[in-house]
């Protein structure tokens, strides 16, 4: 009972989230991403590893969640846009992301069972996935590392038992 319970939040979590993001002004998610993006990729910024963005423009789409924007270099520091014609897009699902993010799932397998998309300029692209790869968890600020880490773990563990589910359904006559 606790574990559909446990898949059921996990499925059902993105959509929740999606309406207050929806109703969040673009100004507010604006001033929270940039400050997410420039803290997560401080080390990587200073370092010059992200420069090939500066002129470029990568967009990122958690279709789930409603969340879409647009990031760039602007004075050595990411910078985050509403409105541009991205050079390159990023779209996934929010889970499936943050098992990214938690170097629980490799983005790869998720872009050749379609569950990750790179559309665009996909040489941009192989940049942006190359510098991803290359950060260490470890190099992440430890608050957001605990943060991405738990919240993987839980997805992970209800995405598992909702796919043991519907394999039980499966075999479920009619």
């Amino acid at each position: 009972m606790l574990e559909r319970l446990h898949a059921r939040i996990v499925k059902k979590a993105p959509e929740i989230l999606g309406l207050p993001v929806a109703l969040t002004p673009f100004p507010v998610k604006k001033l929270l991403l940039q400050q997410l993006l420039n803290w997560q990729f401080r080390h990587a910024l200073a370092e010059g590893e992200l420069d090939f963005l500066e002129g470029r423009l990568l967009g990122i789409e958690i279709a789930d969640v409603n969340l879409r924007w647009i990031t760039t270099m602007q004075d050595g520091r990411l910078a985050v846009l509403q409105h541009a014609e991205a050079d390159v897009w990023f779209r996934g699902n929010a889970n499936d992301l943050l098992l990214v993010a938690a170097r629980k799932a490799d983005p790869d397998m998720l872009f050749f069972q379609r569950r990750l998309a790179i559309e665009g300029d996909t040489e941009l692209g192989l940049e942006v996935k190359n510098v991803m790869d290359a950060i260490e968890l470890d190099a992440m600020p430890t608050a957001l590392r605990t943060a991405i880490q738990q919240m993987a773990n839980f997805a992970e563990a209800g995405m598992k038992q909702d796919a043991k589910a519907a394999q039980a359904r499966a075999g479920v006559a009619c």
